[in-house]
């Protein structure tokens, strides 16, 4: 019964959609539907799901830890079927997935192993008669009226129970085969253009209004849009950057530095479970060699509070600088890929979901070696910046990550290109090169958290707007 609910309720949404579109001119291009073969997706989600288990294992909890106990029932007895369980919140290498990106218990890693099929096969030139191998004109009409015309990629005989499960439950569209009642589905369709074609509004009067032009709506869909137009920026911007090579990974140092007669600095909660493997007044001499060259303006904020005139960059930043600052060579700049990505939700290459996951977590390493704590117990080595044969070391992997993290990050622009096209359409492909969003207050939308300050120990971005 819950199934049968749930696709009736996918339909009644689907049909909502199509009556929507058919009053705004439906859409411009012929609508594809690409299918793919249960044995090609069921495969290619179960390596999915083994390769990314095998990069989180080193830091997943054994089952009978605390973090896992007290979970209903239900979860529990899903647990212990799938096997996830939560990240180590003291792991230092693995526990920025949970205070960076919010991936908090068991379901936090069981959402990295989903798989959603790159939608980039949508974009692919395909000039033959049909999208997919063999699809029969049944399970194509099926498609696009589920769809509301607008196609997808069709993943053959998936469940209802694969959602949630196997597959992202997000952005999935069952396909069914006939009534609602007999709950037999020819798939699960994803197409990030009908996931977010239905969020402008489906009644008559909201599309017709749609159709004659609605400032309402167009505003709406900027708000929607900036976001990923932001990320695309820093993307673009980052790849266009010159590297920074003697920063040393001294923010986390600029985390800890407390000279005489200044107050503690509030950052020292953040590893507190690991102990220092140098003195305070090493850490001190460090941070005052040269000062602090971070160009990441997240960071600033954790610096301690007499740490901030140390930065070359300044001691309070805005979030639009990061448009200007952020650049290729920053350990954490590969991190943030990863929520990047994750802003995509279902609708990234999954190869390419682990290929960050494994970029960010070198850097993770990296950032924690290099630091003023003993990591070793977690398997980390030490890089030493505090001698000029660390710095040196630093400096090689770096360099090396950055090489890395180079192809990486222009797939992920990739994907964001693909995904606006696809989504958004016309309006989708705008551009970045010709207008950054956020570098100036006019014209495109920005939220406004894109124009707020960091300085040492301040505020979240959200919390420390800046007047407009």
């Amino acid at each position: 019964m819950r199934h049968h609910r749930r696709l009736a309720t996918a339909l009644a949404m689907t049909s909502q959609l199509k009556r929507a579109l058919s009053l705004c001119g439906g859409v411009s291009n012929k609508p594809r539907v690409v299918i793919l073969s249960e044995n090609t997706w069921r495969h290619a989600a179960s390596r999915h799901s083994e390769r990314m288990r095998n990069l989180l294992l080193p830091g997943l909890t054994k089952p009978d830890h605390p973090i896992n106990a007290g979970a209903q029932r239900q979860r529990n007895q899903r647990r212990k079927r799938d096997g996830w369980t939560a990240l180590d919140p003291v792991n230092p290498v693995y526990n920025f997935l949970i205070e960076y990106y919010g991936l908090k218990g068991a379901k936090g890693p069981r959402r990295l192993a989903r798989w959603s099929p790159d939608p980039a096969l949508l974009s692919r030139v395909d000039d033959s008669e049909h999208d997919g191998p063999e699809i029969s004109p049944e399970v194509r009409s099926a498609a696009l009226k589920a769809s509301a015309n607008l196609g997808g990629v069709l993943l053959e005989k998936a469940k209802l129970d694969d959602l949630g499960d196997t597959l992202h439950l997000r952005g999935g569209v069952p396909v069914p085969t006939g009534t609602t009642e007999d709950g037999e589905l020819y798939g699960i369709l994803y197409n990030p253009a009908v996931f977010y074609h239905g969020q402008f509004g489906t009644s008559i009067e909201e599309q017709q209004q749609r159709k004659e032009g609605n400032p309402h709506r167009d505003e709406q869909l900027r708000k929607t849009m900036a976001p990923f137009q932001w990320y695309q920026s820093i993307l673009a911007t980052t790849l266009r950057s010159d590297p920074v090579l003697h920063c040393y990974g001294l923010h986390e140092w600029a985390m800890q530095y407390h000279p005489d007669g200044a107050d503690p600095p509030p950052s020292s909660k953040y590893q507190s479970t690991l102990p220092l493997r140098v003195s305070r007044q090493v850490i001190n001499d460090t941070v005052e060699r040269k000062g602090i060259r971070c160009t990441h303006v997240d960071a600033l904020r954790f610096f301690a509070p007499a740490a901030g005139p140390l930065n070359y960059h300044g001691a309070t930043l805005e979030r639009t600088d990061q448009l200007r600052l952020e650049q290729k060579g920053c350990v954490h700049a590969h991190m943030d890929l990863l929520k990047i990505g994750l802003k995509l939700g279902s609708f990234v290459n999954p190869d390419l979901m682990c290929d960050i996951i494994e970029t960010a977590l070198e850097a993770r390493r990296l950032d924690v070696e290099a630091s003023p704590y003993d990591a070793t117990g977690y398997g980390c080595d030490v890089v030493a910046i505090e001698t000029s044969e660390g710095r040196r070391t630093y400096r090689d992997r770096q360099i090396a990550l950055m090489d890395r993290a180079e192809p990486v990050r222009r797939r992920l622009l990739s994907a964001y290109d693909v995904f606006l096209s696809l989504a958004f359409g016309e309006e989708g492909r705008s551009g970045y090169d010709s207008n950054p969003v956020g570098m100036h207050r006019e014209g495109d939308y920005a939220a406004p958290e894109r124009f707020a300050r960091a300085e040492p120990g301040g505020e979240p971005w959200r919390r420390n707007l800046i007047e407009r």
